[in-house]
């Protein structure tokens, strides 16, 4: 997935937006599935308007400028959902460190599987926590704001539980060996 996708993404759902507003609501999503920051944002935001995607809707002080996606953002975007194959393994430390476990003695992989595990945990807190605030607060009329992002967030949940209880089976096994 890139960025340009994402921003694409986040400009449908939430309607215009300055580059500012676009990361916090990034840091508010997109983030638990696709790191981005304010640096490669903003420059993204430029070509994506250079390429057609985005229009600069207004300039405020200091350069502050509102995008909106134009119809060819959307025919992009449209197309990206429809036509793409997710590509290639996700970049996961947790199966790195899993991959590189046995060159650790057991007590050293051990303690690398609780530090994976109290992550996970908090980790699971924090997403089920989001979980609840977005289905605690009724949603505005006529609006799909309450629904973006929640399958996403479930399959989220669902992952790190997965993770949450390999590490478990993991330590499990470990402690066996010891």
């Amino acid at each position: 997935m890139s960025l340009r996708i994402a921003l694409l993404g986040l400009l449908t759902a939430y309607g215009s937006a300055s580059g500012y507003d676009l990361a916090k609501g990034f840091e508010r999503s997109v983030a638990h599935v696709w790191q981005a920051g304010h640096s490669q944002i903003y420059p993204e935001l430029a070509k994506m308007a250079a390429d057609g995607l985005v229009t600069v809707e207004a300039e405020g002080a200091r350069g502050r400028k509102i995008y909106s996606i134009t119809s060819e953002g959307r025919a992009e975007l449209r197309a990206w959902l429809l036509g793409h194959d997710p590509t290639g393994p996700a970049r996961s430390e947790v199966a790195l460190q899993a991959f590189l476990l046995p060159l650790l003695d057991p007590g050293e992989a051990l303690s690398v599987l609780e530090r994976v595990r109290d992550y996970t945990e908090r980790k699971l807190a924090e997403l089920e926590a989001l979980w609840a605030a977005k289905h605690a607060s009724p949603v505005p009329e006529g609006t799909s704001r309450g629904t973006f992002g929640n399958l996403a967030l479930d399959l989220g949940i669902r992952q790190v539980r997965t993770t949450l209880q390999w590490a478990n089976d993991a330590m499990a096994q470990l402690e066996r060996q010891a």
